[in-house]
């Protein structure tokens, strides 16, 4: 009984007296306890009656699971489509959310095999997760090592930006800084107060230059003129400068031109 690696919240380890389970104790390599092969399965609590058999009503294992030990490298790797919503509609591919506080962006959102009901994937900014949207020889999304959690809804916050563009508007600017051969960590020579042009046609005024939490470097802050950004200074759960809601936006210095001084 404890946390797992796999999935957020406690978790109870189950032998089962016949072999309709998924593993041997061992789940992604970490040995939580030892069972016959194929007898194994994970439920939470609310998934048990008092008897300690798992509900008809709220299975472990999802019914399509096959009793298999976890895909060896070797093993041909199955692939679960995702959703593009939840579905009371209150999260969606490529929101942005908070898991324990720290940031992270919905990859995936559907039934898994390792639980039942539906459950959330995320890819977190930090490398502070459990696993790199492969579980138990399933891919449900990718990400980096160690970037991947799993969630139901009840444990997510949502965060406010406008919309998923607008996460990956942001995180398309970090990649392209980064393939334009952008060094990390080199100020800019913008100042706040100054007058840019973010993408050669909206005028803005730099807002905040300095390192943020969602990229490594520095970044710059831009209150536009028109309502065309994405923000009001706030990203990811993180006040940067403040501004009318859909005018802020964030790039790198190298991606803004600066105005003539009037």
């Amino acid at each position: 009984i404890g946390d797992v690696r796999f999935a957020a919240g406690e978790w109870v380890g189950l032998e089962l007296t016949d072999s309709r389970g998924v593993h041997d104790g061992n789940v992604m390599g970490i040995p939580y306890f030892e069972c016959p092969a194929a007898k194994g399965v994970f439920a939470q609590p609310a998934q048990l009656s008092a008897s300690g058999a798992i509900t008809a009503s709220a299975p472990a294992v999802a019914p399509s699971a096959a009793p298999t030990a976890v895909a060896s490298d070797a093993d041909e790797v199955e692939t679960l489509p995702s959703k593009e919503k939840t579905a009371d509609g209150s999260a969606w591919l490529g929101q942005q959310v908070l898991w324990k506080g720290k940031q992270g962006v919905v990859r995936y959102i559907g039934d898994v095999r390792f639980a039942a009901g539906e459950w959330i994937g995320l890819e977190m900014l930090e490398a502070r997760g459990m696993h790199d949207g492969n579980v138990l020889g399933v891919s449900y999304f990718k990400c980096s090592s160690g970037k991947g959690i799993f969630a139901q809804l009840s444990h997510l916050q949502t965060t406010g930006t406008r919309d998923s563009a607008a996460v990956e508007e942001t995180l398309r600017q970090v990649e392209a800084s980064v393939s334009a051969g952008v060094a990390a960590g080199v100020a800019s020579s913008l100042q706040v107060g100054q007058r840019v042009m973010w993408k050669g046609r909206h005028a803005g005024m730099v807002r905040f230059v300095g390192p943020v939490e969602f990229a490594t470097g520095v970044f710059v802050g831009v209150e536009l003129e028109d309502p065309v950004g994405y923000y009001d200074g706030t990203f990811m759960g993180q006040t940067y400068f403040k501004c009318e809601p859909g005018k802020g936006i964030f790039a790198h210095g190298s991606m803004l031109n600066e105005m003539a001084r009037i």
